[in-house]
């Protein structure tokens, strides 16, 4: 991966601009001896954004910017001038990124579409001015509020292609020729194992003008799911499918078996891949004559559609694309509308990312006197009494 622009992984560290502190300032004016509390409210601290951009298919920028800080908010000034907010900070993420907490492996959000925006940090809330706090029986408050302070957190982004079918086979299965024979993409291809080193997109041009997009993904060994081989590091673009094209070849030894043993690996990867509409397509069929095809056919897995095709001769890959056609849009695949993200756990990491160490300078707690809960509750608790 070190050779290759596709960055599909990236750890960095975020934190929201903490909110201004009100002003306890007194209005001065000549021949205005007593002037009454006129300070004004702080500034809220700028928001940690993500915003999807379809132009985008790598997370390579975040891998050189790691730190990425939104500006504090300003303090109030005299005559009840509000204190400036902080600069919000946009990340632009491909579309189909997927964010987790990096301490916990919690997943947080997704984007989904170009445009979209989520704010991943909110900024802290500027503090009230003591002009808020002037009451009947108390006209001159010598007190304001401080900024509620920022938010800090380390996140993981997962870039997770956007594709209809997605390709699951061993090596050297032949779906990089399977892909650059249904679409115009140019996958690597060759006589040795692992020869798709990123996953690769290709649009598929179905009848009358419609079309699918396919994504082929590294190949994938027994324990894949335990960290072997390079399946485990691209199994996360398949969470995104709406259908599995599991591809075994036709001189396998068991077919029947290696397909139980590709879909072991998804099921312990993420259990939530195994209610995806799947299809298993015998490749390499141009090597079988009637007789072997009638005998494979009879150990096939049952409730599976299947189908016999060649990439090199065209042997079946247009009944393949209708069978693909119609589980896409098939109302019994529930994958069409649940994607269900699983939660980062040791084997889902990439180690010399969660290696990174954050050089950073060291928070003052004096910056913070309070914490969250009590700032919100003094804030509220002054508001409601206020307005009373």
């Amino acid at each position: 991966m070190a050779e290759t622009n596709f960055i599909d992984y990236v750890k960095i560290l975020c934190r929201s601009g903490k909110g201004g502190a009100g002003s306890r300032h007194y209005h001065r004016a000549k021949y205005i001896p007593k002037g009454g509390p006129d300070g004004g409210d702080g500034g809220r601290g700028g928001h940690i954004i993500l915003k999807g951009n379809r132009n985008m298919w790598t997370l390579l920028p975040l891998r050189y910017k790691r730190h990425i800080f939104a500006t504090d908010g300003q303090s109030g000034g005299e005559n009840r001038s509000h204190g400036s907010d902080g600069q919000d900070q946009i990340i632009e993420v491909p579309v189909g990124t997927a964010v987790f907490d990096a301490d916990s492996g919690e997943f947080l959000c997704e984007i989904t579409e170009d445009g979209q925006e989520i704010k991943l940090l909110r900024g802290g809330k500027g503090g009230w001015g003591n002009c808020h706090f002037a009451t009947a029986t108390n006209r001159t408050p010598r007190y304001a509020q401080p900024g509620q302070p920022a938010i800090e957190k380390a996140v993981v982004l997962e870039l997770k292609l956007l594709g209809d079918v997605g390709l699951v086979g061993f090596p050297n299965a032949g779906k990089s020729t399977l892909l650059s024979s249904l679409s115009s993409a140019k996958p690597k291809i060759a006589d040795y194992p692992f020869t798709t080193m990123e996953p690769q997109l290709g649009i598929v041009e179905y009848r009358d003008g419609r079309s699918f997009v396919m994504a082929d993904i590294p190949g994938i060994i027994e324990g894949a799911a335990e960290g072997k081989g390079l399946g485990l590091r691209f199994l996360r673009h398949i969470e995104r499918n709406a259908v599995l094209l599991f591809l075994v070849p036709a001189d396998a030894d068991d077919i029947a078996r290696e397909y139980e043993i590709l879909l072991k690996e998804l099921r312990e990867f993420n259990p939530d891949l195994e209610i995806k509409n799947r299809v298993l397509a015998i490749s390499k069929s141009d090597m079988l004559d009637d007789e072997l095809r009638e005998e494979i056919e009879k150990t096939l897995p049952q409730g599976v559609p299947h189908l016999f095709i060649s990439a090199v001769t065209g042997q079946g890959l247009t009944e393949l694309k209708d069978i693909l056609w119609r589980e896409i849009n098939s109302e019994d695949n529930p994958a069409r509308f649940t994607i269900t993200h699983r939660a980062l756990d040791r084997r889902h990491r990439v180690q010399e990312e969660d290696d990174f160490v954050f050089d950073q300078p060291d928070i003052d707690d004096e910056d913070f006197p309070m914490s969250d809960q009590d700032w919100e509750d003094e804030f509220w608790d002054e508001e409601s009494s206020v307005n009373d």
